[in-house]
């Protein structure tokens, strides 16, 4: 994909650099696989702020996505590149051999006309969803499973990969986008490739406008609140407000959070970068 700079006419178009879409190849969603979708405004059910910064925003349909890869055995074709508004990825439309309609996490080179497979005795080739116990070692992979059937949940944003390193056991030793390498089970699936839209982190909005149709709000520096609202505010003019802490009081910067005691660290071979 390509990226789009822009003349500094104006102040906010000095600095952005934005998508350029040229993957995209339709603007029209398909009607059957949208849903509506009510944003929360950072509140729960009892309307108390739980999540803050969050609000506002361009109302979207969300576009119901097939993480788990389980129609087996049945070719697709993809159909269409699609931008979708509630991930950083594209997407694309498969249309089955058997009239059914999916979409998919979009992989990186994925092409219009293409044909997609999942299931066992599958190509190693990109877009196709295989057991980790039939991928070749090396191969680049996504939206991989934690539990069997469980739908793909590691390794979705844009531009985000795992590679598979080896296999121990009924094991799948797998590393990670943070740096993590960890065991899966081989019975959990994975989609061969790279996600799509990799040049996503070198986007820059150019104007707070254009976080806000994002239903971004402006986020507060604890060292500039009142000590009543962050432990690191007040003191007498420009304060440092000492150590690096959270609203809570922990440390803000290298302090590990990770419960000693959690069951899946077992699973962990080497724990993630900083």
């Amino acid at each position: 994909m390509a990226l789009k700079k822009f003349k500094p006419t104006t102040s906010s178009q000095r600095f952005k650099i934005i998508s350029a879409f040229d993957e995209i190849t339709t603007s029209t969603p398909e009607k059957s696989l949208l849903a509506p979708m009510k944003k929360s405004g950072g509140r729960n059910n009892e309307g108390k702020m739980t999540m803050r910064y969050m609000g506002g925003g361009h109302k979207q349909k969300y576009r119901i996505v097939d993480f788990k890869r389980d129609k087996e055995g049945v070719p697709a074709t993809v159909k269409t590149i699609e931008y979708d508004p509630n991930r950083t990825s594209r997407i694309a439309l498969l249309f089955y051999a058997d009239g059914e309609k999916r979409y998919i996490i979009a992989p990186h080179g994925l092409k219009v006309g293409q044909e997609v497979n999942a299931g066992q005795g599958v190509a190693p080739e990109v877009g196709n969803s295989m057991y980790l116990s039939e991928i070749p070692y090396g191969t680049v992979i996504h939206n991989i499973e934690l539990r069997p059937g469980q739908g793909g949940k590691m390794a979705r944003s844009a531009g985000s990969y795992a590679q598979l390193v080896s296999r121990d056991g009924k094991f799948a030793i797998v590393k990670l986008p943070s740096g993590e390498t960890r065991m899966i089970l081989q019975t959990c699936k994975a989609t061969v490739g790279m996600v799509s839209n990799p040049d996503h982190s070198l986007e820059v909005s150019g104007k707070a406008g254009r976080k806000r149709w994002l239903g971004r709000r402006p986020r507060t520096r604890g060292v500039v609140m009142n000590p009543v609202d962050h432990p690191m505010g007040g003191g007498e003019g420009r304060a440092s407000g000492g150590h690096p802490r959270s609203r809570k009081g922990l440390p803000a910067k290298g302090y590990k959070t990770r419960a000693k005691k959690k069951a899946s660290s077992k699973y962990i071979i080497e724990r993630r970068k900083k």
